[in-house]
């Protein structure tokens, strides 16, 4: 059976070497975005939190280690993914502080407004009912709560935005291809990149699955924005 591309299953086939990955696709920029995303949601020690989409539990990670006695539950589609999460935070001697947990985020598995914020890091563009997965991720929050959501751009015009685009249309498959030994995956990376609405658009649809005060920022002239909102 042919392998969706954005599923669980294509990355289980990247699993070990994702990390490595990202930090060279995004020249080490992406730990810097996912500071800036729990920076956004505005957590107090003792929350428990929700990171959807956590994949190797980078963001689980670090808001476990930022956010004093924070409980945090991490759900991926990807078995292989998790199972590199699971491996760090054992080596981090987090394991009483973070659970990672097979599942979609648009079935998620947990009763309304359990988490005091949720997240999701490079993952919403992978789901295939967007606005469902929103849902979902407002339902399990807390009101008042906040949901932050991390995700790549097209970078912006002009003299950098030329050459970021190009490093991302041409370099990142290649990266792909000669270090992680794919190019499917990686052009796929890309070219989900490219359809992902316009952050105006994507604002919007936060504000119609039931967001109130909804903003976004763009991080490094595009490469990257983060959109958050407040649970009604």
């Amino acid at each position: 059976m042919e392998t969706r591309l954005g599923s669980g299953a294509m990355f289980d086939r990247i699993a070990p070497k994702y990390d490595v990955m990202n930090r060279m696709m995004s020249l080490g920029l992406d730990q810097r975005w996912r500071r800036k995303l729990i920076a956004m949601l505005e957590l107090k020690p003792g929350d428990r939190v929700l990171d959807v989409a956590t994949g190797t539990a980078d963001v689980a990670l670090a808001i476990a280690q930022t956010i004093p006695q924070s409980m945090v539950v991490g759900v991926d589609p990807s078995n292989a993914m998790l199972a590199v999460g699971r491996q760090k935070i054992i080596a981090s001697q987090l394991q009483q502080r973070i659970e990672l947990l097979g599942g979609s985020a648009e079935a998620l598995p947990f009763v309304d407004q359990q988490f005091s914020g949720t997240c999701i890091s490079f993952g919403i563009r992978n789901v295939p009912d967007r606005d469902l997965g929103l849902r979902e991720m407002i339902r399990v929050t807390k009101s008042g709560g906040r949901v932050a959501v991390l995700e790549l751009g097209e970078p912006s015009t002009g003299p950098f935005g030329f050459f970021a685009r190009l490093y991302v249309h041409r370099v990142v498959p290649l990266l792909g291809r000669i270090f992680a030994g794919r190019s499917t995956e990686y052009t796929y990376l890309k070219d989900s990149v490219a359809k992902f609405p316009a952050p105006e658009v994507f604002a919007a649809s936060m504000v119609r699955a039931g967001l109130r005060d909804v903003k976004f920022s763009r991080l490094s002239f595009g490469a990257a924005h983060l959109y958050v909102g407040i649970v009604k």
